[in-house]
């Protein structure tokens, strides 16, 4: 009897446990269906060894465990019991005392009598309660830092991403400007290779690239020390008598079309990197710009080129500048106009190119070639041949950061630069590349002494 009343415990129990599932046992701080489960487990475990009960009170919780499992007691559908089974018509004597009560308040009654019974059941629970909150702790901690670590590794890659960027930026900038310095410099080479060489093009064309890497390392030297002078000058109170004077700015003017040719005045100027960095207040900085006024809110035309000039401040140090645009990107680079400002005040230009030519020059010279090698989509920045009679009129350009398309449309993009000497800053927002699309620009820029 005794293994038949388990097997029907084992079957039964399962009945009513999406109902006592949703029923909280309020003193063991657990659902009702799993404090029974853990009463029955102690009951099984530690009947007869570390609990010892009377006869009647086993009566009364095998009694409570029948009527948890099967409600009341119908004795039209239970087998008929032996002559000599004392013990299974006591079990059902004491199952029919219970009458019509729910299996819930079976299972409560249950828990309550073991309780009453049994000293060691609450300190069982307590000790279950506490390693299962252990372990709900461990696990919540153990979740924390997996996705602290996956957050670690994510800017890792984002880190890793950016040095290859800029490792990639800084090579395409150094080959464009060896390239220039070798198409500037080889028929010289090629003349002096000739010489030492004659009748003999293997050996010119490695004496010709010898004399073209020694040329490219000492370019850089050069302007390397002269912009290291420059930022020496720039902590000395003289600094504004030297950076006004007319001999230091012709100097620089004559030291770079010196190293640059006539195709290209000053375009692969080397100056001190800018700092860029993101923000993600977008909506924010929209909103301040809108409630400025003036000029911070731009509508760039479809295949246009607005270019915003900034004059360097007398006193000022840096430039900063902070852009966004509405649902789609644009194009953006910044250069350095080395000529001395007419005036102080910012302009926007607005284009169908990015050419920097003075109108005059253009309208004097109708046939003049110019192409242009244009592939924002690519990332690489323009460039322009013209005859050495426009150029020569031209003032010199550094280029700072050169133009790319920018995400600018999900965050704030933002930079700055250290003055490199007195002259214009132009801000270029490129959407020549969009055939249909104009773009909402919101920008400002301000100096720093």
């Amino acid at each position: 009897m005794e293994k038949t009343c388990e097997k029907l415990s084992n079957l039964s129990i399962d009945e009513t446990a999406e109902e006592a599932s949703e029923h909280d046992c309020l003193k063991w701080g657990l659902p009702l269906n799993e404090i029974y489960k853990l009463s029955l487990k102690f009951y099984k475990d530690k009947s007869g060894k570390a609990v010892h009960l009377s006869y009647e009170e086993n009566l009364k919780l095998v009694a409570l465990t029948m009527q948890a499992n099967h409600g009341p007691m119908e004795h039209q559908k239970l087998e008929a019991l032996g002559v000599f089974d004392v013990i299974g018509k006591n079990r059902r004597e004491q199952w029919a005392t219970l009458g019509l009560m729910s299996k819930l308040q079976a299972m409560e009654g249950f828990i309550d009598l073991l309780d009453r019974l049994c000293p060691a059941f609450k300190p069982y629970v307590e000790a279950i309660k506490k390693d299962q909150e252990e372990k709900k702790k461990q696990a919540k901690i153990d979740e924390e830092k997996k996705l602290a670590d996956l957050e670690v590794e994510q800017k890792r890659q984002e880190e890793r991403k950016i040095i290859e960027y800029e490792k990639h930026r800084e090579e395409i900038q150094r080959r464009k400007l060896q390239d220039a310095l070798n198409q500037q410099t080889f028929y010289q080479f090629k003349d002096y290779a000739e010489k030492q060489f004659p009748g003999n093009p293997e050996q010119q064309a490695i004496l010709i690239k010898q004399l073209q890497t020694e040329h490219y390392h000492q370019y850089l030297q050069q302007l390397q020390s002269q912009l290291h002078h420059n930022e020496l000058k720039s902590t000395d109170s003289q600094k504004k008598d030297v950076m006004n004077s007319k001999e230091q700015e012709m100097s620089l003017i004559e030291e770079r079309e010196k190293c640059d040719s006539d195709e290209e005045s000053g375009e692969y100027a080397v100056v001190q990197p800018a700092n860029m960095w993101t923000r993600s207040d977008i909506k924010e900085f929209k909103h301040e710009v809108m409630n400025a006024g003036g000029d911070g809110v731009i509508r760039v035309g479809h295949g246009d080129c607005l270019t915003v000039r900034v004059p360097t401040l007398e006193g000022g140090s840096s430039l900063f500048w902070e852009f966004a645009t509405d649902s789609y990107d644009i194009g953006f680079g910044v250069y350095f106009e080395w000529s001395k400002p007419d005036t102080t005040e910012v302009t926007v230009h607005v284009s169908e190119s990015d050419d920097e030519l003075d109108e005059n020059e253009a309208e004097n010279d109708d046939e003049e070639e110019i192409t242009s090698i244009d592939d924002l989509e690519s990332g690489s920045q323009q460039m322009q041949q013209i005859k050495p009679t426009a150029v020569i009129n031209r003032p010199p350009l550094s280029i700072i950061v050169p133009v790319y398309r920018r995400e600018c449309q999900n965050e704030v993009y933002a930079g700055s630069h250290n003055y490199p000497g007195e002259g214009t800053y132009l801000l270029k927002f490129d959407n020549t590349y969009s055939l249909w699309r104009s773009k909402t620009l919101y920008y400002r820029i301000f100096y720093t002494r």
